[in-house]
């Protein structure tokens, strides 16, 4: 039998995507950051697929599920729940287990709304929740498929935890 030795650091890798909400009241959020003049994404919570595939990476990394399993989609009180916030008790967590997030990295792809003019604020917000930066970067379909259509978002990310 081979002896295991402990890994200062781990990765996670995460991918999430949310269809467009038939909803006409449902907001766009992603990275915590509302945008007023687009359509809403389906889903439980608020929909922001940026913070939902940060924590995703984050469990993934620190060994601790997902986030359907941390944060279920049949728990009534997490309706309309703010991502931010979960993405912020998915670091408090990660924490708890012995591991601090040393950045994540998320791509996120959409042809509209334009992130470069909010992808500070963004960043700013998704940073704050982990306590560790978080860059972010817009991807464009140049029109081809669903994405192309605006029938929904879609974002990967990575996260790096280490002890």
């Amino acid at each position: 039998m081979t002896e295991q030795v402990e890994i200062p650091f781990r990765v996670g890798q995460a991918f999430d995507i949310h269809a467009t909400s038939p909803d006409p009241d449902r907001r766009l959020v992603l990275g915590g950051v509302v945008f007023d003049d687009a359509t809403g994404l389906a889903g439980h919570s608020d929909a922001d697929v940026v913070a939902h595939v940060c924590t995703d990476a984050i469990l993934s990394a620190a060994g601790l599920g997902d986030i359907g399993q941390m944060f279920p989609d049949t728990d009534p009180d997490l309706a309309g729940a703010d991502s931010i916030e979960l993405l912020r008790k998915a670091a408090t967590a990660a924490r708890s287990a012995g591991w601090r997030v040393a950045n994540i990295d998320c791509s996120v792809v959409l042809d509209a709304p334009k992130l470069a003019p909010v992808k500070d604020l963004m960043q700013k917000k998704l940073s704050e929740a982990v306590g560790a930066p978080v860059t972010v970067t817009g991807r464009r379909t140049e029109g081809i498929g669903a994405l192309g259509r605006g029938e929904g978002v879609a974002a990967w990310a990575v996260a790096l935890v280490a002890r």
